[in-house]
């Protein structure tokens, strides 16, 4: 099988977390107003086609059982994937071995001429392992060299399925759409912010709406759910980096550094989002005896270390923004990715929570003042 040698440029890493959720949300917010929910579609078939196409993905989601025949085919990749693996793991062993012997036969040679005692026997010895070395080696190249063929050939093979399954997939996803009976309406299908409604236990000053607070709560909520889409880049990262690691035995030096600061970034900027959902963890074995208006009371004395621990990380987020950018700082590994826009997070995370607490010292503050409580 060929190497993959991609390496992901810093543009599109960047250009790819920007214009991605963008997209994404585009494509929901117009399934929403369709009023159609989730089913069998064209362009849906393609994407299986193009990311797991090669075990019959695309054919196993509109229903059609003739995808499993791509599955052994697979599996015969692999498997002799592992057996070239082995191969040229031995040619690499036996060609240092056959350089070793090499640079002993020479030595003792020298020591020959110069009539060295057993030095004719050490030459014979070297020259006989030399020999081993070099039948070894071409052994294990034309073994090498044969798995990588007879995977290349299965490989073209469902190269071509896959071109025929190109020009098929219109027809066999009508016949689908035929028998499953096109697509869901919304209104059959599960809320999932309904259920969330239901399930959550948000502080009591959280019901309070104003336009101002009704303003931030739509930038984190923004944010919220532009990160939220973040989480879908990671798969198809990872799922290259599976496919280029065993089956194209080629690693890559990109995908992990670029998926955990990608999601070192959603952390920072989702802290926002996560409070006004009242999502984070809070230590509540005394809190939650409490009635609402000593909650809210609570709420307002502990938001003194709240502003404080948000302070020193605006702070110091700056500090850290500042100096990365004045140095050029990038990071210690081949892909070389840019810090300081990573490090922006910090700053701009911190704002959003900022923003989001001072919301919610408001609302628990009219809480307190409302006449009807």
């Amino acid at each position: 099988m060929p190497n993959l040698t991609f390496i992901l440029p810093h543009w599109l890493y960047w250009g790819g977390l920007g214009l991605f959720p963008i997209a994404a949300m585009v494509i929901v917010r117009r399934q929403q107003r369709s009023g159609l929910g989730a089913g069998i579609s064209v362009a849906t078939a393609y994407l299986f086609w193009l990311t797991g196409g090669f075990v019959g993905i695309h054919r196993l989601y509109l229903r059609n059982w003739w995808g499993v025949i791509y599955i052994p085919l697979f599996m015969a990749i692999l498997f002799m994937n592992v057996e070239g693996r082995a191969a040229r793991e031995v040619f690499s062993r036996t060609h240092r071995d056959l350089q070793v012997a090499e640079f002993e036969l020479d030595r003792a040679k020298k020591e020959q001429q110069e009539g060295k005692l057993g030095a004719v026997e050490q030459a014979a010895t070297v020259q006989a392992s030399m020999e081993k070395a070099r039948a070894e080696n071409v052994e294990a190249d034309q073994r090498f060299g044969a798995w990588s063929t007879r995977a290349g050939w299965i490989a073209a093979v469902i190269a071509l399925m896959l071109l025929g399954d190109a020009i098929l997939l219109p027809s066999l996803t009508k016949r689908c759409i035929a028998r499953e009976g096109g697509l869901r309406p919304l209104s059959n299908m599960i809320d999932p912010e309904a259920v969330l409604e239901k399930v959550s236990h948000k502080a009591p000053g959280t019901a309070i709406h104003t336009h101002i607070t009704n303003e931030v709560d739509q930038v984190n909520g923004f944010f919220g759910e532009y990160i939220g889409y973040w989480s879908i880049i990671a798969v198809f990262v990872y799922y290259y980096e599976v496919l280029a690691r065993y089956v194209f035995n080629s690693p890559t030096n990109w995908a992990h550094e670029s998926m955990f600061l990608m999601f070192g970034m959603q952390y920072l900027l989702a802290g926002g989002y996560a409070f006004r959902e009242d999502a984070h963890v809070r230590v509540d074995v005394l809190y939650v005896l409490l009635s609402d208006r000593n909650k809210v009371r609570l709420d307002l004395l502990t938001a003194v270390f709240f502003f404080l621990f948000n302070g020193v990380l605006l702070v110091t987020g700056y500090v850290f923004v500042q100096s990365a950018i004045e140095v050029g700082e990038v990071s210690m590994t081949e892909w070389g990715i840019q810090y300081w826009a990573v490090k922006i997070a910090l700053p701009l995370g911190a704002v959003l929570i900022l923003l989001q607490g001072c919301v919610r010292v408001f609302k628990n503050i009219t809480y307190l003042r409302t006449k009807e409580i």
